[in-house]
């Protein structure tokens, strides 16, 4: 089965990220795996919510994995057709999870089923993992990588338009609660508003977020603070005794989750010393993970730029990803992970978006022949 027809397959499953619900579409996955020689198995980490692994051994040699996720965006509204149903389209196909990130686990499974035809011209083992809930925290990839078994290289499918990624930004995202007293809005001297000290608070963050833009990295640019959410209030007539905010903190590689989160939380100590205000994080909510970086300077990420070059890929050195991907938990249990992808990040998330044939074809070609250049006969 070429790519195309498997992205047809696996686009016409709803796995809208809420609620995630990809059971039925990784049986599909295993069953096309398991029809190839590949022995399946499902880690059903939570009701609804399956990952699956399927694996190929061939003899000794390395252990080669190839990830990607499940799970969509919601459709939201602004299709032009019906986004479970791939349509061709000026050399694309266009539906949700087309580019993000179906190309991929389309690409994947065809040089799979490649690979599995082709047994004697490579040793080792192949590993093909996909995984839920990328959109939301990466609670699939944090239970696989909770028991994984040792992985020596592995590709994470993420639209990087078959460019080579070999770095990522993390996330923090507190919940964070400014307290007030109510009181009638006629005598607002009688209460404690909630807002404004919640103003105390922005103007903190935004001032820290000045100071952290300093901290660069040469891939994946400056590290970030924002608000992107707030809302504060009970009713029209009477002085708010809570404003709500969720900040959103974007590390680069080099920092960590334990530093920057003391970091915010000596933000909200200094505007309780300066102004009063009284902060409280109410929680800290789950994301894809910290950041990570994996050297460029070793005969995987070597071979993964000759491979994309030659499939098509624009010429150049290795990228970072702006937002955060399940790399990190790979090179967190000692992969040599990258990230590449058919289809452009500019058009995830949106409505008709799309994944380009030819990088749909050429993405498959460029997970055969890295697998090939790594899993080599003894």
């Amino acid at each position: 089965m070429q790519p195309a027809g498997l992205l047809e397959r696996l686009v016409a499953f709803d796995t809208q990220n809420p609620p995630g619900d990809g059971v039925a579409c990784a049986r599909f996955i295993g069953d096309v795996l398991a029809g190839a020689g590949f022995a399946v198995a499902y880690q059903d980490y939570r009701p609804n919510h399956a990952n699956i692994v399927a694996r190929l051994s061939n003899g000794e040699g390395p252990v080669f994995a190839l990830n990607t996720h499940i799970d969509v965006v919601p459709a939201g509204e602004g299709w032009s057709s019906d986004p479970f149903r791939a349509v061709y389209r000026d050399g694309r196909i266009q539906a949700r999870g087309a580019c993000d990130a179906k190309g991929s686990l389309a690409a994947m499974m065809t040089a799979g089923l490649q690979l599995a035809r082709q047994r004697e011209a490579w040793s080792g083992t192949l590993l093909l993992v996909f995984v839920g809930d990328e959109e939301v925290s990466s609670s699939g990839a944090k239970h696989f990588a909770a028991a994984a078994p040792p992985i020596d290289y592995a590709v994470i499918g993420e639209p990087t338009s078959n460019r080579v990624v070999t770095a990522h930004k993390g996330s923090l995202r507190p919940l964070v609660r400014v307290r007030g007293r109510t009181a009638h809005s006629g005598a607002p001297h009688l209460g404690v508003n909630a807002v404004f000290g919640a103003a105390h608070l922005l103007a903190a963050v935004e001032a820290e977020a000045a100071r952290i833009a300093r901290f660069t990295h040469p891939l994946c640019g400056p590290a970030s603070l924002t608000v992107t959410r707030i809302a504060g209030g009970q009713a029209d007539n009477v002085v708010p005794d809570s404003c709500d905010m969720l900040l959103d903190r974007r590390m680069v590689p080099g920092e960590t989750p334990q530093a920057c989160r003391a970091g915010l939380e000596d933000l909200f100590a200094r505007v309780h010393r300066e102004h009063g205000t009284a902060i409280e994080v109410v929680e800290w909510r789950e994301t894809t993970g910290g950041p990570t970086e994996t050297p460029a300077d070793n005969a995987f990420v070597r071979a993964a730029l000759r491979q994309a070059e030659a499939h098509g890929a624009a010429p150049g050195g290795v990228e970072g990803l702006l937002g955060a991907c399940d790399l990190v938990h790979f090179n967190a249990i000692g992969a040599l992970g990258i990230v590449l992808g058919p289809g452009d990040l500019a058009v995830a998330h949106k409505p008709d978006e799309f994944v380009p044939l030819a990088e749909l074809e050429a993405a498959a070609g460029i997970y055969r022949s890295l697998a090939l250049d790594m899993l080599r006969h003894p």
